[in-house]
């Protein structure tokens, strides 16, 4: 994968995630500035979403941990635990709200 490449799958990835976001009927702010998206709850914790292009990464930070994916066979996986994308986003998303969320990609 090339830059350009990298670049158009990981913003469309940011998009997404704003889009299930509001979608997903829990009260949950947003912010997107220069491919880094916080998400903040109302118990004011956060999760952090941002863009490694030198690496062709997406990190994600949780109030727990931090994990990094990489762009593998049409989806992103977890580098550690080899989760896909969406389903650890739901299930942190899900602690951090106090509530079950399923997030996706429409």
């Amino acid at each position: 994968m090339n830059d350009s490449q990298y670049n158009l799958i990981a913003d469309d990835l940011l998009l997404a995630v704003e889009e299930a976001i509001e979608d997903c009927g829990v009260d949950i702010d947003y912010e997107s500035v220069s491919g880094l998206l916080t998400l903040t709850f109302v118990n004011s914790t956060k999760i952090i979403i941002n863009k490694q292009a030198p690496l062709q990464e997406v990190w994600v930070a949780t109030k727990f941990n931090g994990h990094h994916f990489a762009y593998q066979n049409e989806q992103w996986i977890d580098k550690r635990g080899g989760d896909e994308f969406w389903q650890f986003l739901s299930a942190a998303v899900s602690v951090q709200a106090d509530t079950e969320v399923i997030l996706a990609a429409e």
